[in-house]
């Protein structure tokens, strides 16, 4: 069989570690020789991708792989690859129905699914369909492995036999897992085909593995830099799945900020399940922040902090013209009492803190929340006071989302449970209020310029994330017929609810200014 005739299709659910993850994988599937399917005929990826008219393509500056969109008919994937979140039951919900969707399809791909939700539950995954082939999230790293080892049984075979496949990966996988050192702290999950040895030499020098300074499915660059959480907040499953916090050395930070920075990029969002658990031999997340400040010209996008994080030492950091002015903020609450309960470690008091230093260092900065409505023994009182925290902070975003009792955790079984319509009608109360300040937010930006990240072209339309993460669609001059790749870094001005194009700061591929 012929790689460049078999497609892999990508699908990534839940968090940016995800996001970094699946891009990585797929870097490794386009170095294999296989395409990568998509179902939108005119997908455009990060600058490199094979344009239409392939007469002229030119070679790119630096050492980066050409990226193949592919619309090979869904018959001829070979492998679905699935990262999949366990942070809500409605997550989970949506993995089933995609992995459903996934088998109808591409009848006869692998279905290879990982991330948190294969890590807690791989035997209910594996039910759904026979094709499916569950693997721990907390391994996912060595399925760096996949792609060249899929490659060689494809250019091996007269043709494509998915149970011949699927026995195959199957077998390779548990012989990778087998060859990892074993960790004696974690005990085993005992519900996957294949084997779940939880590992220390991997968990922390591989649990970083998969990483890339090239980005298909985004223009815009992420770095992983810490992984789990030591925390035991009442209502999350994540801290089960990927256990504990770990960080990627200083070192090899700043070497992957390198390789991400001599692509052209000139915007990289740091990723952690935690970062203010950062710690290496730089010391802790504001000590690897100032290096990485003194050691790159990149814009430094940081993906979420808690608001307990945002004092003394690491604000000064957070002035720096480099960082970008958007904030996403852990809060989950703006009742002490029901902080208090969720096992959070700051109170009301430090998200206004928080929020109030942030404005101090940045003009008018975006500054977005996580919101849980309906946590056991939440009355409506102690809903109020969220939302007039929200309220009174104006937050630009408001990610709102009803409590989701999660197997495991403690909250699972707390009492007083508030009924599903009382929390719906919560949910719906924020995002009211989050519609209104998001409104607020971009009128007060109208008129005004900032720079930004092109998105790549997605059905004739273009738009830029701005530094403060604002996503709009993109006017151009009439005389500019060519679209701008994925990846430019630009000037725009804000004008009512779009951009107008007014300069081109520098391209993928070419020298940062």
């Amino acid at each position: 069989m012929n790689v460049q005739l078999c497609s892999i299709r990508i699908e990534t659910l839940g968090c940016r570690l995800n996001q970094t993850e699946a891009e990585s994988f797929a870097a490794l599937c386009t170095d294999a020789g296989f395409s990568i399917y998509t179902g939108h005929a005119d997908y455009a990826g990060y600058a490199g991708t094979t344009p239409a008219d392939t007469s002229t393509i030119t070679a790119p500056e630096a050492a980066a792989p050409i990226r193949l969109s592919s619309v090979l008919p869904p018959e001829q994937t070979v492998l679905c690859f699935v990262n999949t979140c366990t942070v809500t039951g409605k997550a989970e919900q949506k993995a089933r129905r995609l992995i459903r969707l996934l088998v109808k399809t591409h009848p006869h791909a692998v279905i290879l699914v990982t991330g948190c939700y294969a890590q807690l539950e791989a035997a209910e995954i594996e039910a759904l369909h026979p094709h499916i082939l569950a693997f721990p999230g907390q391994q996912k790293d060595l399925l760096t492995e996949i792609p060249a080892y899929l490659a060689k049984l494809v250019a091996d075979s007269a043709y494509f036999d998915t149970a011949f496949f699927l026995s195959a990966v199957r077998a390779y996988l548990t012989r990778l897992t087998d060859k990892a050192p074993q960790h004696t702290q974690n005990k085993p999950v005992q519900n996957s085909s294949v084997q779940n040895i939880s590992i220390r030499g991997i968990r922390e020098n591989r649990l970083f593995a998969l990483s890339s300074p090239h980005f298909l499915f985004h223009s815009r660059a992420l770095l992983k830099i810490q992984d789990g959480c030591n925390d035991a907040c009442a209502y999350c499953r994540i801290r089960l799945a990927r256990g504990k916090s770990v960080s990627l050395p200083a070192a090899e930070v700043l070497e992957r900020l390198r390789c991400i920075e001599e692509t052209g990029a000139r915007e990289v969002t740091l990723t952690g399940v935690n970062l203010s658990q950062y710690r290496s031999e730089a010391g802790d997340f504001a000590d690897m922040l100032k290096l990485i400040l003194e050691n790159t010209e990149m814009r430094i996008r940081i993906s979420s902090l808690y608001p307990d994080r945002i004092d003394e030492v690491l604000v000064p950091l957070l002035a720096h013209p480099q960082i970008c002015p958007h904030f996403h903020l852990s809060v989950q609450s703006g009742s002490d009492t029901v902080l208090k309960a969720m096992h959070r470690g700051y109170r009301k008091a430090t998200i206004y803190q928080a929020v109030s230093e942030l404005r101090r260092v940045k003009n008018n900065p975006f500054i977005g929340a996580d919101i849980i409505a309906g946590f056991p023994g939440e009355t409506e009182a102690d809903f109020e006071e969220t939302y007039r925290m929200c309220r009174e902070l104006e937050f630009a975003g408001i990610h709102a989302f009803p409590f989701s009792a999660r197997p495991g955790t403690e909250a699972w079984k707390m009492q007083p449970k508030v009924p599903e319509r009382i929390a719906g009608q919560r949910i719906k109360k924020l995002n009211e209020l989050a519609e209104t300040q998001s409104a607020s937010y971009l009128q007060a930006w109208d008129g005004k310029p900032i720079c930004g990240v092109v998105e790549a072209p997605r059905n004739g339309q273009q738009t830029v994330i701005t530094e403060n993460y604002l996503s709009l669609p993109l006017i151009r001059d009439p005389l500019q017929k060519n679209n701008l790749h994925g990846g430019e870094y630009i000037r725009v001005r804000v004008q009512g609810k779009d951009a107008v194009l007014t300069e081109i700061i520098s391209s993928p591929h070419s020298e940062p200014n």
